[in-house]
C-alpha cells in the first residue's frame, strides 16, 4: 500500500496575488518534489495536513480563523512589515518546508478567546487569536465599561476602549496601549484600557480560564467590537462575556526559532539605542 501523501494548503493575502504569485510557484514545484500535494486557497481546509500562510500577521489571524478548531498546524511565511506570527522569510521557502517534511520542528498551541453576547448577537466568528477589543463608535466621548471577573466586580472603565489579549496579541494592539508582553503558553489573558481617563488605571493579568464580563455605556448609544481585527457595531444594551475557547491554534515553529530571540529580532527588545 502507497504510502498517504501530504497535504498542503495555501492562504495568501488577496491583496498581494501578483507578489504572491512566484512564491506560490515555488512551494508547488518544491513540494512536488517530495510527493506532497498542494491546495490553493482551497473552499475548506478540511483535507490539509497543514496550512501555509502567505502574508503578514494579519493573514495569518484570517488563516487561523479558517481553520478554527480543526487543529490544522499553520505555518507563517512573512511578506509583511513585522511578522511576528508570520516568521518565515520568502528566501526561507524550501529550506523551511525541508525541515517540516523531516519533522524537524515544533507545533505550539495558542490560546484562543471567544465573545458571547446576552443582547444584540454577532454576526462574524467570535473567536480570536490576538484580541478582542471594546471601543467608543464616535470621536469625541469616552464609553463607560463595567468589568466583572468571574462574577466579581473590577472596575468601571472610563476610556477610549479596552484590549483583552491573549499571550499571542499581547505583542500587537495590547502593546501599543501599554500592555505588557505575555509569553505564550503562560496561561494568561490581559485586560488593557485604551487611553484611560483616570491615572489609577493600569493593564491587569489575569488567568485564562476566568470569564469576563463586560456592560458598556455611551452618548451614541452604541459601541465597536473588534475580533482580531473584525469590527461590528453593537447596540449598548448588549453585555458582553469574553472566555478562553474550547481549541487552541496550533503553530509550526522551526526549532531555530525562539520566542526572545523574536522579540530581540523583530521589536528590537534590550537594544541600547543610545549608540
Amino acid at each position: 500500500m502507497s504510502e498517504r501523501k501530504l497535504v498542503f494548503a495555501v492562504f495568501g493575502n488577496e491583496c498581494k496575488c501578483a507578489e504572491i504569485a512566484q512564491y506560490i510557484e515555488r512551494i508547488e514545484k518544491h513540494l512536488g518534489c517530495h510527493n506532497a500535494d498542494v491546495l490553493i486557497e482551497p473552499v475548506d481546509f478540511d483535507n490539509a495536513d497543514y496550512v501555509i500562510s502567505l502574508g503578514g500577521d494579519g493573514t495569518f489571524l484570517r488563516a487561523a480563523s479558517r481553520v478554527g478548531d480543526r487543529q490544522i498546524p499553520i505555518i507563517g511565511v512573512n511578506m509583511g512589515r513585522l511578522g511576528f506570527l508570520a516568521d518565515v522569510l520568502p528566501s526561507e521557502i524550501e529550506e523551511t518546508l525541508d525541515k517540516m517534511l523531516a519533522g524537524n520542528y515544533m507545533i505550539e498551541d495558542h490560546t484562543v478567546i471567544k465573545m458571547e453576547t446576552d443582547g444584540e448577537p454577532i454576526m462574524g466568528s467570535p473567536f480570536a487569536l490576538n484580541d478582542i477589543a471594546v471601543l467608543k463608535l464616535d470621536s469625541a466621548s469616552m464609553i463607560s465599561i463595567r468589568s466583572h471577573i468571574n462574577g466579581d466586580f473590577l472596575v468601571n472603565y472610563q476610556a477610549d476602549g479596552l484590549v483583552i489579549s491573549t499571550p499571542t496579541g499581547s505583542t500587537a494592539y495590547n502593546l501599543s496601549n501599554g500592555g505588557p508582553i505575555i509569553v505564550p503558553q503562560s496561561g494568561s489573558l490581559c485586560i488593557t484600557p485604551v487611553a484611560p481617563h483616570s491615572l489609577n488605571i493600569r493593564p491587569i493579568v489575569i488567568n485564562d480560564t476566568s470569564v469576563i464580563e463586560l456592560e458598556v455605556e455611551s452618548r451614541s448609544h452604541n459601541f465597536l467590537v473588534a475580533i482580531d481585527g473584525r469590527s461590528e457595531k453593537l447596540d449598548e444594551c448588549t453585555k458582553l462575556k469574553i472566555m478562553k475557547a474550547p481549541y487552541c491554534v496550533k503553530i509550526v515553529k522551526l526549532k531555530n526559532k525562539r520566542y526572545f530571540s523574536t522579540l530581540h529580532e523583530k521589536m528590537m527588545w534590550g537594544a541600547d539605542t543610545r549608540q
